[in-house]
């Protein structure tokens, strides 16, 4: 296969461009009278955020042993996401390749950039089909290979044998989304940047860290590819409270640990009694902070569920008579398999 050059992967316009320069690259410090940015001299939010979320990024490299220029902080995973196409993504001609089923934004966005999304089916475990795979590796303007590990909506580690395989055979970017790692209790492909100059590792505040509302996404790569992330991003994407909300949670360490016990407690106890219960046809294996569950008729039950203020996610139109079950509370919980037990007693 061919070796990852980045020079060669990256668009030639993306090459050339010569980014924004805003007000706060020009001058760093808080301490001084700011009458260069025609911001609003009066109010709380009345000055703009660091562009570069400096101290979320200083907190981070520490936490994760990254240095802060390998770190990109963007507004959620979906401007993380977006902007990969952006990078290295000619519109109308380079191609993507995602493992189905898998989380919708990689196609939205593809689509969105005017990029071909080729779709290969994971294997009935849940697996990657490196056979099926094999064949795109030769393809010209396949340019970017997404992998969610823990997989959205199966659940599931994909086989790391697998990753560092395509991360070794494939010679343009492996984007191998962590969203759920927290919850996984293995070691995060962070770790792998420094070998492969072609991995990107995307992350989020939104699932372990409890920060879906403020939109903290991050990217983990090679100096040089966050370098064309902070390029090519808006100049200032994430804003002062959500980075501030970042900081306090990456402050708390012990609610963060304390929180995640709760879910993986709650976890087990949710798959124990969903065992039990008929109308679980199949619990699948789950690294996540959700299950993926079988039932009978998905449409019927995921709607009756709904009409009793228990909201699911109903996978059916993905796979076959699956809703997908995310671990709630204790009482949240608990109201769900209340409601399932009710629904079966009416059923039998």
């Amino acid at each position: 296969m061919k070796k990852f050059i980045l020079e060669n992967a990256v668009r030639k316009n993306i090459l050339a461009l010569k980014p924004y320069s805003c007000a706060r690259d020009e001058y760093k410090g808080d301490d001084a009278i700011f009458l260069d940015a025609n911001e609003n001299p009066f109010g709380v939010l009345n000055r703009y955020p660091d562009p570069y979320q400096s101290e979320v990024k200083r907190k981070l490299a520490q936490q994760k042993r990254v240095p802060e220029d390998r770190i990109f902080v963007g507004n959620g995973s979906d401007e993380v996401i977006d902007l990969v196409f952006r990078i290295f993504c000619n519109p109308g001609i380079d191609k993507a390749l995602s493992f189905t089923p898998t989380y919708g934004m990689y196609k939205v966005s593809a689509a969105i950039n005017d990029v071909d999304m080729i779709e290969i089916p994971l294997r009935e475990d849940f697996r990657i089909d490196l056979p099926a795979l094999i064949p795109f590796f030769d393809d010209e303007h396949l340019k970017i290979i997404f992998i969610c590990s823990p997989n959205n909506p199966t659940g599931n580690l994909m086989n790391p044998g697998d990753v560092k395989f395509i991360l070794n055979s494939f010679s343009g970017i492996v984007f191998v989304d962590e969203a759920y790692i927290d919850f996984a209790g293995v070691q995060s492909l962070i770790c792998e940047t420094d070998r492969y100059p072609n991995l990107i590792v995307a992350q989020t505040f939104s699932k372990s860290r409890a920060l879906a509302s403020a939109r903290i996404g991050l990217a983990y790569s090679s100096r040089e590819i966050i370098g064309y992330y902070n390029k090519v991003k808006a100049p200032y994407n994430v804003s002062g409270p959500n980075q501030k909300a970042a900081l306090d949670a990456l402050a708390d360490e012990t609610e963060f640990l304390s929180r995640k016990t709760a879910i993986l407690e709650e976890k087990q106890r949710l798959r124990n009694e969903l065992s039990g219960i008929s109308l679980i046809k199949k619990i699948y294996h789950s690294d996540a902070n959700f299950f993926l569950v079988e039932v009978g008729d998905a449409d019927r039950i995921y709607s009756t569920l709904t009409d009793m203020k228990i909201v699911t996610r109903n996978r059916h139109s993905v796979i076959k008579n699956c809703i997908r079950i995310t671990v709630g509370t204790p009482s949240e919980n608990t109201a769900l398999l209340e409601a399932l037990q009710k629904m079966e007693e009416i059923t039998v």
